[in-house]
């Protein structure tokens, strides 16, 4: 057994430092550009050396958010679109994972292939499609009206005017992102459910359980490892994410942190501030992760005591 880990430790090796070597390099570079300076140009001109670095553009970013101006707001935006994003892709992805885990039998493979198949498709060439499809005259905004379901949205306040879901609209922001990123949801999560033994699900319906009741008590709870690694997997990129709202809204309204980034780093001349920006998504992305990793640990500990 010990030279087995070892032999799979070497093999793993040339990868891991592959990785790490590029992700600290780009990492301080980052660094050396969000505590270097500007020239009179307004290029970066980086700090390379730690002992030179200046905070100044932190601190001016730290204090934007605080009193509540562009950041904070384009960073509360963000929040709200991405936890939304998330609560959606749960309420579709679980029905379509646990159905495939529980219920699809000899079509599982075939209902898995359906469902990595987007993933062969091009992220951009995706969203071209639905900006065909919400076009004012395209065929999935004409189906929406006549379905009723575009009267639904205008009623509830989520869509401005007929026909404008690509003017400037938060829910095709929203919709997109859900669209994009649902399949790596429901993949981890699929493996989760298809995980648990179903001699736990028959005791809890011999104890007297219902259906309801031993999803509730079995099913959902032994799943909730797969639900956070797919909340992880698909927030942690959402966050990030700048092409989605450029590609379906191009509205300053629906700026997310990545279009400021993007804004900053590669349209703009302000690279320091970009780098500032990305530093500090970069603190907050961490500390999600390590919420999720000790959330994972713990699940795990209590699972291997009960």
């Amino acid at each position: 057994m010990g030279g087995s880990r070892w032999t799979w430790r070497l093999l793993a090796l040339p990868g891991v430092a592959w990785l790490s070597v590029f992700f600290l390099v780009a990492l301080y570079a980052v660094l050396a550009v969000a505590f270097g300076n500007q020239d009179t140009l307004s290029q970066p001109v980086p700090f390379w050396n730690p002992l030179d670095w200046n905070v100044g553009y932190v601190l001016e970013m730290l204090k934007n958010i605080w009193h509540g101006d562009q950041f904070l707001t384009v960073s509360l935006r963000t929040i709200e679109f991405v936890v939304i994003a998330v609560g959606l892709s749960l309420l579709v992805g679980y029905p379509v994972a646990y159905f495939t885990a529980r219920h699809a039998g000899r079509w599982k493979g075939l209902v898995l292939v359906a469902l990595i198949l987007p993933l062969w498709i091009n992220y951009l060439m995706r969203m071209l499609a639905w900006i065909n499809l919400l076009a004012p005259d395209g065929l999935g905004t004409r189906t929406l009206h006549s379905l009723g379901i575009e009267k639904l949205f205008l009623t509830l306040g989520l869509l401005a005017e007929p026909g404008g879901w690509l003017n400037g609209q938060p829910t095709t922001v929203i919709l997109a992102l859900v669209y994009g990123y649902l399949p790596y949801f429901i993949l981890p999560l699929f493996v989760a459910i298809d995980r648990i033994d179903g001699r736990q699900i028959e005791a809890a319906r011999d104890l007297g359980a219902s259906p309801l009741s031993a999803f509730l008590r079995v099913t959902l709870p032994l799943s909730v490892p797969g639900i956070l690694a797919g909340a992880v997997l698909i927030a942690l990129p959402m966050f990030g994410d700048y092409y989605t709202a450029d590609l379906v809204s191009s509205s300053t309204q629906t700026n997310m942190i990545g279009n400021q980034i993007d804004e900053f780093m590669r349209q703009g001349s302000e690279k320091v501030t970009g780098a500032a920006l990305t530093l500090l998504l970069s603190v907050f992305l961490l500390v999600l992760m390590f919420y999720y990793l000790r959330t994972t640990r713990r699940a795990g500990t209590s699972a291997q005591t009960a």
